[in-house]
């Protein structure tokens, strides 16, 4: 049997079966709070903004246009929220993001960091692949917010061009030329802090 659409799940939440609401959030809860860390490169302003976001999925459920998809709706939500959020606070991270999460006294856990990583990468490749994946998060941290935006929305989460314009209320063509823009800043910055990183060790050979 075919899993309902978001769009169905929706409906029937407001038929009556609150228990579709509830599914609705454990369908994008998590993605959610990963697009939330990479987007403002703080886990607690982004696990405060989830649950903001589903609240007021809730109290507006009944105003959804249906003319829409829920995903882009959705996301749209969270980012505005997370701007407003955002006005107000630094972008210094409240929980560090090398800290471990549901981890017992013998168990290792989840690393936040580990939210960051391509999810299609697979396990670490030693040392080396851990060094990459903290430079390519710390140079995505660092990228001016509207660069940063688009390019966790096209290239984490895969949305389409014009998903992404109407989660950041933007022209479908500046979606396309900030995202060229964001690639090519991050690229640029990547190389030059490979670079550093490499070219000591360069030397003393």
């Amino acid at each position: 049997m075919n899993a309902p659409s978001d769009e169905q799940l929706l409906d029937e939440y407001l038929a009556g079966r609150t228990d579709r609401f509830e599914a609705l959030v454990k369908r994008y809860g998590p993605e959610l709070f990963n697009f939330l860390v990479r987007f403002v490169g703080n886990a607690a302003v982004a696990e405060e903004v989830v649950q903001e976001t589903f609240l007021q999925v809730y109290v507006a459920a009944r105003r959804f246009d249906r003319e829409r998809r829920f995903k882009p709706w959705l996301f749209t939500i969270a980012a505005n929220k997370a701007r407003d959020l955002l006005r107000g606070r630094a972008r210094r991270p409240e929980v560090p993001l090398d800290a471990q999460i549901g981890a017992g006294e013998d168990s290792e856990g989840q690393r936040f960091a580990d939210f960051l990583a391509d999810p299609e990468s697979g396990p670490l490749a030693g040392l080396e692949e851990e060094e990459r994946r903290q430079l390519v998060k710390r140079t995505v941290d660092e990228m001016p917010a509207h660069l940063r935006e688009v390019l966790v929305l096209a290239y984490y989460h895969r949305f389409a061009y014009k998903d992404i314009a109407e989660v950041l209320g933007i022209p479908l063509g500046t979606v396309k030329s900030r995202l060229h823009a964001a690639v090519n800043h991050f690229a640029r910055e990547y190389q030059a802090r490979a670079g550093e990183r490499v070219g000591p060790a360069a030397e003393s050979e």
